[in-house]
């Protein structure tokens, strides 16, 4: 049993509690906390498990890595406070730790991630015998190794299409949803998430791994953007109202261009409301899904539908990209130290668990 730690219990984190106590050859051995309101709780509860693990949750990260945890599942929010993010991840893996989280975006595609994230990392590695493999929790499975997949059962492939399509109302993050992606602000404000260069430093990282696997060269990435305001004024369960005239909606594209055409795109389209931008892509039933379409001959299309937590698509998108993290940690201690991305890393399957009730 590989002893395995969860660090952060947001809503990556619950997910990444059950994946570990599910998976037959790691051992959940401690759960670390920022917030002091869940120092002390036990992890089963933290999980959503309806059941005590025996592990209480602990603010002390000292201790939890002068055990010599064999994994860490860093769950902790990278997205504004990358700097502190970066920090863990390196106090981890020099404590010998192999670390897997969606965290870093840069680092999704890590040959060609900046001098400045790669080099401490690699020197970490070096000196603490550690191992770091990144993958996205959008999911990034639905953003490299499926679409690599489904492009090789093709003839010809002539575009490479990776949609996230979301309602937002059910997804309870009140500020990346209002203020990080701008959800409820006024038109003439700019979320970050879609500032100029921000899509390409999140997504690029995918975009460069799919070309370089598909054996092509990008001229460029380019990014588009569109958004929507809305008609009326709505109520969402989780985070209240969201005033008619706010951005309601947004679409955006980061292009891998090759031979002066998009031949590789990630696509966004997020609603806080289905009625808010009809004529854009539209999850087949429900608050979301993901999907990844081949133009080529033959035209392939697939949509996945990930449901969690009392059927909420978006912590299915969390649990299954979770699982992608956690099902590598046996691979990844196997392997030995290094840094990985979505092409070193295999699919694994579901050894161990075929029949066995959600835990």
């Amino acid at each position: 049993m590989r002893s395995t730690i969860v660090w952060g219990t947001g809503n990556v984190g619950r997910a990444a509690i059950r994946a570990v106590e599910a998976h037959p050859a790691l051992k959940l051995a401690a759960v670390l906390v920022h917030n002091p309101d869940k120092v002390g709780r036990d992890a089963g509860d933290l999980g959503g498990l309806g059941r005590d693990l025996g592990v209480a949750a602990t603010d002390d990260i000292d201790a939890v890595l002068a055990a010599g945890p064999q994994a860490v599942v860093y769950a902790a929010s990278g997205d504004i406070r990358p700097d502190e993010a970066l920090a863990d991840i390196i106090r981890a893996i020099r404590a010998g730790a192999v670390v897997v989280t969606p965290s870093m975006y840069a680092l999704y595609d890590q040959r060609n991630a900046p001098p400045e994230l790669r080099e401490p990392v690699l020197a970490a590695i070096a000196e603490g015998g550690g191992s770091l493999f990144v993958s996205g929790v959008d999911p990034g499975w639905g953003n490299d190794v499926l679409p690599l997949l489904i492009s090789g059962l093709g003839t010809t492939v002539e575009v490479i299409r990776c949609q996230e399509i979301f309602d937002y109302s059910t997804y309870d993050q009140p500020d990346s949803v209002r203020y990080l992606v701008g959800m409820g602000q006024p038109m003439d404000y700019e979320p970050p998430m879609t500032a100029p260069t921000v899509p390409t430093m999140v997504w690029g990282g995918q975009v460069r791994l799919m070309a370089r696997a598909l054996g092509v060269e990008l001229d460029e990435i380019r990014e588009t953007l569109d958004r929507r305001p809305l008609d009326t004024t709505v109520s969402t369960r989780t985070m209240g109202e969201f005033e008619a005239g706010t951005q309601g909606a947004v679409r955006f594209e980061v292009q891998g261009i090759v031979e002066g055409e998009p031949r590789i795109v990630i696509e966004h389209v997020t609603r806080i409301h289905p009625s808010c931008a009809p004529d854009w892509p539209a999850p087949p039933d429900g608050d979301g899904a993901h999907r990844v379409i081949i133009e080529g001959r033959p035209r392939i299309e697939v949509t996945v539908e990930a449901t969690d937590e009392d059927g909420n698509r978006s912590a299915g998108g969390n649990a299954t990209a979770v699982g992608r993290l956690v099902n590598a940690i046996d691979w990844l201690v196997d392997a030995g130290p290094g840094l990985y991305d979505a092409l070193d890393v295999p699919l694994r399957p579901a050894v161990g668990r075929l029949g066995r009730k959600q835990p």
